[in-house]
């Protein structure tokens, strides 16, 4: 790795692997910095190249422009947890990446996650791994059913996901997703589920961001709301467990860590290796934003304060709303506590994350009913 004295301060260049919109948002929150940018993503269009100070266009795994991005960055890191672990130790023998291969390497294959939170102690859904069809009737017999079939890798927001209730039904969803490594998940009595953002540096200074509680439709966030409905001891054993899983990992960055509440206890559901959908509450109602904290962390400066400065409820924007042209706005500028934050994507497709909107209110009940009726009238 590149000896470069940390911190990091502006003026310099940091590189981010990814374009899409955590990495838009990372860009702004590092130009408002003082930093410049380049960004490394395939897509000519990329919401984060379109605003970059430089645009590679190629392939993750291209020797080339992982050489070009390290020689102009001074620190590097991801906008998501798939890209190639190869291509971050192949940066990391040039500049400073964080997180690293190794952290990023375990999180991004479900079922090397599930077995390391399960060798460190945190509980999680009742699981198995299925690497062939003779393994499936085995795995479900452990799980019991009803169970939730998913990919090992490159699944999200729900793709690569299915739910079982027999052993035909596993069997059948084993071989529609071809056959690949799976982890199948136990259902369980699920009262809801809350996430938590943190950020950690190189000494292992750790800063959570105030639980959210999130609904999901179809496998993608919808809703998510500030304060979340936790007994203060819930809330301090989930910024607990976030914080041992990161210092277990070593990890350095944003990372969230996803848990079900199930029977009045915590179960590790899963963990993302950046700024995370349920944060982007944090950009309106926040001392400090996610995508700042990652700067930080990236750059090794001092972790900004995290503190809730109003109850708030954040609900995801997908492209279904724009099936009958533009949403109506104007709903949204109407209402003096509302924050629309639009991802610069060009084509909306059914499921695609387009933007969010913020509702702040001092009563986090007022917020999200006046969320979800605006998110209806669009």
């Amino acid at each position: 790795m590149s000896n470069k004295p940390l911190p990091i301060l502006p003026g310099q260049t940091l590189g981010i692997l990814g374009g899409g919109q955590l990495g838009r948002m990372f860009v702004t929150a590092a130009r408002t910095l003082g930093y410049r940018i380049a960004v490394l993503d395939p897509d000519p269009d990329s919401p984060a190249g379109r605003i970059a100070d430089l645009h590679i266009r190629a392939d993750y795994t291209d020797a080339a422009a992982l050489a070009q991005l390290a020689a102009c960055c001074a620190a590097v890191t991801t906008e998501f947890e798939n890209v190639p672990a190869a291509s971050l130790i192949a940066l990391a023998t040039r500049c400073r990446v964080a997180p690293g291969a190794d952290a990023v390497a375990i999180v991004q294959d479900r079922a090397r996650e599930k077995s390391w939170l399960a060798g460190h102690g945190f509980a999680t859904a009742p699981f198995a791994l299925i690497e062939d069809a003779t393994q499936v009737d085995a795995a479900l017999a452990t799980t019991g059913a009803p169970a939730v079939l998913k990919v090992a890798r490159l699944g999200y927001d729900g793709k690569g996901q299915a739910r079982v209730d027999s052993r035909e039904d596993a069997r059948a969803a084993f071989h529609a997703f071809g056959g690949v490594a799976c982890v199948l998940e136990g259902w369980v009595r699920l009262e809801r589920e809350v996430s938590v953002v943190l950020a950690r540096n190189d000494s292992g200074e750790c800063a959570c961001f105030p639980a959210a509680e999130n609904r999901h439709t179809n496998g993608i966030l919808d809703v998510s709301r500030v304060p979340a409905r936790l007994s203060p001891e819930l809330a301090r054993a989930a910024e607990t467990q976030t914080r041992a899983i990161a210092d277990a990992l070593a990890y350095v960055g944003v990372m969230a860590v996803e848990f079900f509440v199930a029977d009045g206890r915590l179960l590790v559901n899963e963990i993302a290796p950046r700024p995370h959908n349920s944060g982007h509450y944090t950009l309106d109602a926040c001392l400090t934003d996610q995508f700042e904290q990652q700067v930080r962390a990236l750059c090794g400066l001092p972790l900004g304060a995290t503190r809730l400065l109003s109850p708030v409820a954040m609900v995801n924007l997908l492209g279904e709303r724009w099936q009958h042209g533009e949403p109506a706005w104007g709903k949204l500028f109407a209402q003096p506590n509302v924050k629309l934050h639009l991802y610069g994507k060009t084509a909306a497709r059914p499921g695609r994350k387009m933007g969010h909107f913020n509702v702040l209110d001092a009563d986090v009940e007022a917020a999200q009913q006046l969320a979800e009726s605006l998110r209806d009238a669009l």
